[in-house]
């Protein structure tokens, strides 16, 4: 038996890998917060939007990305390409900014959470459909 691809199908896996790039900064923005006092240390990050399209682009055989505006994004296949440095000054002793980090945790819960809030909608559409459609 074949594996057929709906939109619904790249629907989860859009909504899954968000949630993973959100699960994935989180480690690294606590552990920023847990090092904040490490002489040394610099505080690292995700950006969001370019991981979900490096991961997105993993996952999905290139025969089937078409580029359909030459302003679209090339696929990269990199994963420390999204990864961001602090960069402050390197002689600084407190490079890590606790406010900052915690907006950066806040935006990431919130990131998180409607991608979460969206796949449970998704699936109680599904159950609808399923329960109610009926036939005609």
């Amino acid at each position: 038996m074949t594996s057929m691809n709906y939109p619904l199908d790249t629907t989860f896996k859009l909504l899954g890998t968000a949630m993973d790039v959100s699960v994935k900064r989180n480690a690294l923005i606590s552990s920023n917060i847990a090092n904040m006092d490490t002489v040394g240390y610099r505080a690292r990050d995700l950006d969001f939007q370019k991981t979900l399209q490096t991961e997105m682009a993993r996952g999905v055989p290139t025969e089937d990305l078409v580029r359909t505006h030459p302003a679209h994004i090339t696929p990269v296949n990199n994963p420390m390409a999204s990864m961001i440095f602090d960069s402050s000054d390197p002689r600084n002793l407190d490079p890590v900014n606790i406010d900052t980090e915690m907006m950066h945790l806040v935006e990431n819960n919130i990131q998180y959470r409607s991608a979460a809030e969206m796949m449970l909608r998704k699936i109680s559409l599904l159950k609808h459909v399923i329960m109610e459609g009926g036939g005609s």
